[in-house]
C-alpha cells in the first residue's frame, strides 16, 4: 500500500500536518490526503483513512477552542442540519481515480491559500447568519466533503470570515465540530459500501493525536506558527502538482 522507502517521511510529516491544521480549528483531511496521494496510497483507501484521522484531530481541536469560550452553537446548527445527510450521500459516491486526484489537486490550492493566511482576514461588518444560508451552504459543503473525503472546514471557515458571520476564533471552533460530524457521516457512507480503514491507520492516529493536541492548544492560545505553515504550504504545492500533472 505504501512504498517502504517513503514510510519515514510520512511518519514525520503527518504529525506536523495535524499540528498546523488543528491550530486553526481544522481536522487536516486535505493535508492527510495530500500526503497519502504523494506517497502512493490507493485512492480507495485515502478517503476513509483521512476521515478517520479527522475524527480524532478535529475533536481535540474543538476541545481547546471550546474551553477558551469561542464556540457558538447558533453558528453551527444551520450548517450541520443539512451537511450530515449530504456528507453521507457524498460518501456513497466513488469518483474515477484520475478525476478524484484532479479534484483533490484543485482543492489543495485552497488549503495552500489557507495556510498562507490569505483567507484569515475577518470582515469587520458583523452579519447574522440566516437560516436559509446555513442550510444551503451546509448541504453543498457536506456533499462535497463526503465525496472527496474531507470534513469541510477548509471551505466553511473562510466562508464564515468572508461573510462576516463570525470572528476568526469563532470560525475555528465551529469548523472543528462541523468537521467532526461531517467526517463521521462521510466515513459512515464509505463503510456502508464495504470500504475498510487500513490497519496502518492505527499508527497514523497516534501521530495525528500528538500533533493535533499540541496544535489545538497553541492555536487557541493565539501563538502563531508562521514558518511552519509556510513549510506545510510548500508540501501541499508539491502534492497538488503531482496530483494534477502526474
Amino acid at each position: 500500500m505504501l512504498l517502504e522507502s517513503n514510510e519515514l517521511w510520512i511518519y514525520i510529516l503527518l504529525p506536523i500536518v495535524a499540528f498546523l491544521y488543528a491550530s486553526v480549528g481544522h481536522g487536516g483531511a486535505s493535508g492527510y490526503l495530500a500526503l497519502l496521494g504523494l506517497f502512493g496510497f490507493s485512492t480507495i483507501l485515502m478517503k476513509p483513512t483521512a476521515l478517520t484521522l479527522n475524527l480524532f484531530v478535529a475533536a481535540i481541536s474543538f476541545y481547546h477552542f471550546w474551553r477558551e469560550g469561542y464556540f457558538k452553537f447558533s453558528l453551527l446548527w444551520p450548517f450541520a442540519l443539512t451537511s450530515v445527510p449530504a456528507a453521507f450521500i457524498g460518501g456513497l459516491i466513488e469518483l474515477d481515480p484520475l478525476v478524484y486526484k484532479q479534484v483533490l489537486g484543485v482543492l489543495l490550492i485552497f488549503a495552500i491559500l489557507k495556510m498562507l493566511n490569505l483567507f484569515n482576514k475577518e470582515n469587520r461588518d458583523k452579519k447574522e447568519l440566516k437560516l436559509w444560508q446555513g442550510l444551503i451552504c451546509g448541504a453543498l459543503i457536506g456533499f462535497f466533503s463526503g465525496m472527496i473525503g474531507i470534513g469541510g472546514g477548509i471551505i466553511l471557515s473562510p466562508l464564515i470570515l468572508i461573510m462576516g458571520w463570525g470572528k476568526m476564533k469563532e470560525a475555528a471552533a465551529v469548523s472543528a465540530l462541523f468537521i467532526w460530524i461531517n467526517s463521521a457521516s462521510g466515513l459512515a457512507g464509505h463503510l456502508s459500501k464495504g470500504v475498510n480503514v487500513p490497519e496502518q491507520a492505527i499508527i497514523f492516529i497516534g501521530l495525528a493525536v500528538v500533533g493535533g493536541f499540541a496544535g489545538g492548544y497553541i492555536g487557541s492560545k493565539k501563538i502563531d506558527g508562521k514558518k511552519l505553515r509556510y513549510m506545510l504550504a510548500f508540501v501541499l504545492v508539491i502534492a497538488s502538482i503531482k496530483l494534477l500533472l502526474l
